[in-house]
């Protein structure tokens, strides 16, 4: 049994010296695995949202309201849940298999002890958000939507911890094709849910968060299975002695996790703070806005999963203390990010225009709104690649246990630079909305030059 696993512990983290093309593949086969993944979860999203679009406009307006609500919870466990990859990635480079199970163990144990406060946000919904001064009517309906999501919070959280787990040992394709079973089922469940088909009860909002909260927790009961009985998983044993909390490791995973998780609240305030700004210019920029960065959250996935990949590939080199290596998977990464992100920003330049008639339509009502949704697009550009640079980054510095200079980066690029630029640019020049996205730019490649700074300097200090 222990040559089983040391077999699968330690020949797959390693990658021949200087040898760039195996680098690529390695990491192309991790990424491309989390970018559909990842890209499952949005089309879940997606799916609620036009489902819920067949209860009227006030009830799509109420789910928007949740959702923000929800996220900012669910950011800060997902930040979180983050730190699994570079603790088990490196236990795995270092064929450590206890550490690899033990690093799930602190993970499924922090998701469950967080979940419980997190959710008194969802559940104090409505009051939150007659607080930010919402109108009534909009806040109760969230309210039951929130009420039907809040339970699912504790699994959702588990289930990233699982996938962790199973991409740093080089196996990222269960938590896919878990995802890609669930958005059928999904789907089904939430206009069950809603409309009470088949004898089932008409919930409406509050049918569709609580689907959304059966799917987490069938996602998470599937990987655990996984995870308990699939090899080469069962060869690490990875739910033995589950009852036992590790505290010293998950101080570590604490210590770890909590700068990713304000690095990403700090960055989801910002694009929070994107709509606000676009509300006190027109109704018609913050259209434009909201459809512009749907497609860049689409986008976005491609420099995600490529990150992760990264926090994989450097935790493995970290790992079995290879200096060399680390700096390789790093480059690599963040070439094949610049690439994709690239070619994939010319075609949205390219279909900008066509992009924003598939949301507004082509009547001549709406050509002012298309206009400046390309406009924004076309700005967005170099938005795109500072993004994707700062994400995949971020993901390499986590694989060698970097993420405090992180959180100063990102409250430095975020909130030192971006919003006041931004702020000067749409009110005191006259640029408006594409001021905003402009600022938002500019501080985006000041956080991906930072990120890239530390990474050199600290595979130079790990090769002396």
């Amino acid at each position: 049994m222990l040559d089983t696993v040391q077999h699968h512990a330690q020949p797959q983290a390693g990658v021949p010296p200087n040898h760039l093309a195996q680098e690529f593949v390695e990491t192309l086969r991790l990424a491309v695995p989390l970018m559909l993944t990842q890209l499952g979860q949005i089309a879940m999203i997606t799916t609620d949202l036009a489902l819920i679009g067949r209860l009227g406009e006030d009830a799509v307006a109420a789910a928007a309201l949740a959702h923000t609500v929800y996220f900012v919870s669910f950011t800060f466990g997902l930040g979180l849940m983050s730190a699994v990859s570079p603790l088990a990635a490196q236990a795995f480079g270092a064929g450590d298999v206890r550490r690899i199970r033990r690093s799930l163990r602190v993970g499924l144990w922090v998701a469950l002890l967080i979940s419980l406060p997190m959710m008194a946000s969802p559940l104090y919904g409505e009051q939150i958000l007659l607080a930010l001064g919402q109108v009534p009517q909009l806040a109760a309906l969230a309210q039951r939507y929130l009420n039907g999501l809040a339970w699912g919070i504790a699994p959702a959280l588990g289930f990233i911890a699982l996938r962790s787990m199973m991409s740093a040992v080089n196996r990222p394709q269960p938590p896919l094709w878990i995802t890609l079973a669930a958005i059928p089922v999904n789907a089904v469940l939430v206009y069950a849910l809603i409309h009470g088909v088949s004898g089932l009860p008409e919930l409406g909002l509050f049918g569709a968060g609580l689907a959304t909260t059966i799917v987490n927790l069938g996602t998470f009961v599937a990987a655990l299975a996984i995870a308990g009985l699939r090899k080469p998983f069962s060869d690490y044993r990875p739910l033995a002695r589950l009852w036992r909390i590790d505290w010293p490791l998950m101080r570590e995973l604490i210590a770890l996790g909590a700068p990713i998780s304000f690095s990403l609240l700090l960055e989801y305030g910002l694009f929070s703070s994107a709509a606000l700004l676009m509300g006190l210019i027109s109704t018609t920029a913050i259209a434009a806005h909201q459809i512009a960065l749907q497609v860049t959250a689409v986008l976005f996935m491609v420099p995600l999963g490529i990150g992760m990949a990264a926090t994989v590939r450097v935790g493995h080199a970290f790992g079995r203390g290879d200096p060399a290596a680390v700096q390789r998977a790093g480059l690599v990464a963040a070439v094949l990010g610049i690439a994709l992100v690239s070619a994939l920003t010319l075609a949205i330049i390219l279909g900008r225009y066509e992009l924003g008639r598939l949301f507004f339509g082509s009547g001549e009502a709406s050509a002012p709104t298309v206009a400046l949704t390309a406009t924004l697009l076309l700005v967005g550009a170099t938005f795109f690649i500072a993004d994707g640079l700062q994400t995949i980054v971020g993901g390499a510095l986590r694989g060698i246990n970097d993420t405090r200079m992180t959180l100063l980066f990102a409250a430095i690029g975020y909130w030192g630079i971006a919003f006041p630029v931004a702020w000067v640019l749409a009110f005191h020049t006259g640029l408006g909305a594409v001021g905003v996205w402009v600022g938002f730019s500019v501080g985006t490649f000041v956080y991906a030059a930072l990120l890239i700074l530390r990474f050199r300097m600290l595979t130079r200090r790990l090769a002396e």
